[in-house]
């Protein structure tokens, strides 16, 4: 197992099913990494502060890679990003926005905001398990984390109910 392989990932994601599919698919595609699952943006952001409930480190690491749904009980997740991106210790953390919301503002302001990629949910398991190719726990076994990082990452295209976009951090794209 890589050092890539050994990190968390949060999934911040409200919806039961979506996360029951997300889980299944995970394993289908054989990804091993520790997942932490949240349903509300206000419990992301104390997760990733390491406030409160979430204060033991060794029981909630911080995490390599953040899937964040937009619409989200208490804070939503452009909301979370904002915060995220005003923190310094979560310079290295990877935000993909996972969400079914479509709406070029939402995307727009997505990366305006920080995300590295902004995937639309797609409507069977077969295409998110398409779509897990284009996250970074793929990238992580294919290269180090730290090769990753300010490279120009690969684009998928899912058809046109998809929207798949990766973009570096301090890009102008």
């Amino acid at each position: 197992m890589s050092a890539f392989e050994s990190q968390t990932i949060l999934l911040v994601e409200d919806n039961e099913d979506d996360v029951f599919i997300f889980n299944r698919v995970v394993k289908k595609a054989g990804i091993t990494n520790p997942l932490q699952v949240l349903d509300d943006g206000e419990d992301a952001i104390l997760y990733l502060s390491g406030q409160g409930r979430f204060a033991d480190r060794n029981a909630f690491p911080l995490p390599c890679l953040v899937l964040l749904d937009l619409k989200l009980p208490r804070t939503d997740g452009l909301d979370v990003l904002k915060w995220i991106r005003t923190q310094s210790h979560l310079d290295g953390v990877f935000v993909v926005v996972l969400t079914s919301s479509a709406e070029e503002r939402d995307i727009v302001r997505a990366y305006q905001l920080g995300a590295r990629s902004y995937l639309v949910k797609p409507p069977n398991p077969d295409s998110l398990f398409a779509i897990l190719d284009t996250l970074p726990l793929a990238w992580g076994a294919k290269t180090e984390r730290k090769k990753i990082v300010g490279e120009k990452l690969p684009v998928k295209d899912f058809g046109a109910s998809s929207h798949a976009r990766n973009v570096p951090q301090g890009s102008d794209d």
